[in-house]
């Protein structure tokens, strides 16, 4: 079974994140430009939010004059459920289908060190199904000669 590191490893480690007062105008020119939907927004080297595509699109429509200079602080999601390097891929399916959650920041000694999205772990939950079924298929045509 693999981990979140078995992902990072595999997927990469860059993380792009902002500030609170950043403007979500600025946070979703960040997040086009990266192709990313989520961002982690950092304070004092801690991640004190989250936020995503679908928390703008949320709140946007519920405004009738939208402002796009609004801090991302007013959006953002928080508290922030965290994963560490050592968890299960399994455990990241289980906290994210409970929380209803697609992204989760990866943190090791209270740093963050990746961000692992809905995509990846189903990605990497595939694999390993597809790798089983070729193991199984092998083990089959080996024994039937």
């Amino acid at each position: 079974m693999a981990t979140v590191s078995d992902m990072i490893t595999h997927k990469g480690s860059d993380v792009w994140v902002t500030h609170p007062d950043a403007t979500i105008r600025e946070a979703l020119s960040l997040m086009k430009t990266r192709n990313i939907g989520a961002i982690p927004i950092m304070e004092n080297d801690k991640v004190v939010g989250i936020f995503s595509e679908r928390d703008f699109a949320r709140h946007a429509i519920d405004v009738d004059c939208f402002d796009m200079n609004t801090p991302v602080r007013e959006l953002m999601v928080h508290p922030v459920y965290f994963v560490d390097p050592g968890q299960k891929v399994e455990e990241c399916m289980a906290v994210m289908t409970n929380k209803k959650l697609r992204h989760l920041p990866v943190l090791a000694d209270g740093k963050l060190i990746g961000i692992i999205s809905i995509g990846d772990v189903v990605k990497q939950l595939f694999d390993e199904k597809q790798e089983t079924i070729d193991l199984l298929e092998h083990f089959l045509w080996v024994n039937m000669i």
